[in-house]
């Protein structure tokens, strides 16, 4: 069965409504919108600035004595099989797949599913299918083809002798967007490893103008001692790329250390530690935002943002705890990602409080929230406590909201833009951030202040009076300040 989806002439349902919409003025200035709970978007105008713009092309009409590159954006056509699920599971899938190519910079056409028990092994459509998508192309003007599943070297090669236009598939359209969104030294580093892992396998030669090896009765009869020149071209890319990867994991463990650092001065310190992770788009950043003014970049965009951001937060008490808001998690994230992160995701499994964020106006989130479980159980934060925060809560529908907060065992419905279920969103780290257990009672002499002033920021204090020999206190503490007050102990 196949099913052309008129609705990728306009932009992706998935990113339809906006929760963050940029406003320019006439010279082409972003104009803010005044709104603080995002803080200062000092990335959001670098990031405009650089915007493709949809019609914008240098491409020559007369090219009979010009060399030219085509500068525009990329037309795609989508193309899905659909192997499992419901017709509104393959349709999801498809509207997902025209969010990515959109935040990508392309201009999504049009959408093909095929009805398939399983990929076919040959051009993963199927010859008629795939034969009946380059029609669809021709018609729609497209120059790229961008399959809904990692496709095989080969089938990808076979696809494209078909179709005659460029095939990516899905793997390859998200290490794209990663790449544009990366800033950080660490996450450029990550990103670009991933590519390089996914290239490595895909590495092909092109015509007779590269060096080849000959030899044996295979190389025409010549036999041996008719070798050529040396290594051949596609071999040399391979040692490059393989001594490249050797690099870049050196360079990533080292920038591990410094992160293993920071976490562990956390930790000697008995900071606790909450962490944000969820599905992209579900409103990670907008939260971290509210909750700290972090001024983390807020886009209605697949990814927006992948450097980590942690940031300090107080409770209500005064308590001091770190919030670390991570990448964002999609379904059949790409495995090269997943372990070029690896580093970066460990946050979540050292963290004392999950906060998965969940987008409550998607037409599927129980899909988005076995897809980000799915990626937690790969880097071991399984064991952590983990709520589930359906962020979006004022335009999502009623229903769906109240079977979230029925079927999640702990589970709170928030909406960063209007700040609704904040209050009690605080109450509930506040309440569920680990507490000093360990019971002193201890007489500090008034030349202890410097005590005094910890155990007022890392305990609960039960009750403290003046006397004449000092201050009597009793109060729960951790361990290491008991080791402090070991002296003083009544």
């Amino acid at each position: 069965m196949t099913s052309q989806h008129d609705f990728f002439n306009r932009r992706a349902d998935a990113l339809a409504d906006s929760d963050i919409d940029l406003q320019y003025d006439d010279d082409g200035f972003l104009i803010d919108d005044g709104d603080s709970a995002d803080g200062d978007q000092l990335d959001r105008a670098e990031r405009a600035a650089l915007r493709r713009v949809e019609g914008l092309s240098t491409e020559l009409q007369d090219v009979t004595e010009v060399e030219y590159r085509q500068l525009r954006l990329e037309r795609v056509v989508l193309a899905n099989v659909w192997t499992d699920g419901t017709v509104e599971d393959a349709d999801n899938s498809l509207r997902e797949l025209a969010a990515l190519a959109e935040t990508a910079g392309s201009t999504v056409l049009a959408g093909v599913t095929q009805r398939r028990s399983r990929p076919d092994p040959g051009t993963w459509l199927g010859s008629g299918k795939a034969a009946a998508l380059r029609d669809i192309v021709i018609a729609e003007g497209a120059d790229t083809v961008i399959a809904d599943g990692e496709l095989a070297p080969s089938q990808r090669r076979a696809l494209e002798d078909v179709v005659k236009v460029k095939v990516i598939d899905r793997t390859a359209l998200i290490l794209d967007i990663f790449a544009q969104h990366a800033k950080s030294k660490e996450g450029k580093a990550q990103v670009e490893l991933a590519q390089l892992q996914y290239l490595l396998p895909r590495l092909r030669g092109w015509g007779e103008s590269m060096s080849r090896q000959a030899g044996g009765q295979a190389a025409g009869g010549q036999g041996m001692g008719s070798r050529g020149p040396g290594e051949t071209k596609i071999e040399l890319d391979r040692r490059r790329i393989n001594s490249r990867i050797a690099k870049l994991k050196r360079e990533i463990a080292s920038m591990k250390t410094i992160r293993d650092t920071k976490r562990h001065g956390r930790k000697v310190n008995e900071v606790p530690s909450v962490a944000i992770a969820g599905y992209t788009n579900a409103g990670k950043s907008s939260i971290l935002n509210r909750l700290t003014g972090a001024g983390v970049l807020v886009q209605n965009q697949l990814f927006a943002t992948l450097d980590p951001t942690v940031r300090r937060a107080e409770t209500a008490d005064g308590r001091p705890y770190t919030l670390a808001d991570t990448v964002g998690f999609v379904r059949n994230l790409p495995h090269q990602l997943v372990e070029a992160f690896r580093s970066t995701l460990e946050e979540v499994g050292d963290s004392d409080l999950l906060l998965h964020v969940v987008d409550g106006s998607h037409p599927d989130p129980e899909s988005q929230i076995s897809a980000v479980r799915e990626v937690l159980s790969d880097v071991g934060a399984t064991d952590v406590k983990e709520v589930i925060v359906i962020n979006k809560a004022d335009v999502a529908d009623p229903e769906v909201v109240d079977r979230l907060l029925r079927t999640e065992k702990h589970a709170i419905a928030v909406s960063a833009r209007t700040g609704a279920g904040f209050d009690d969103l605080l109450a509930l780290i506040d309440r569920e951030l680990p507490r000093p257990e360990i019971r002193v009672e201890v007489l500090l002499p008034y030349d202890r202040g410097d005590l005094l002033s910890r155990l007022h920021q890392e305990a609960d204090v039960i009750s403290s009076e003046h006397t004449g020999d000092g201050t009597h206190v009793h109060a729960k503490v951790n361990p290491s300040l008991e080791a402090a007050l070991e002296a003083y102990a009544v």
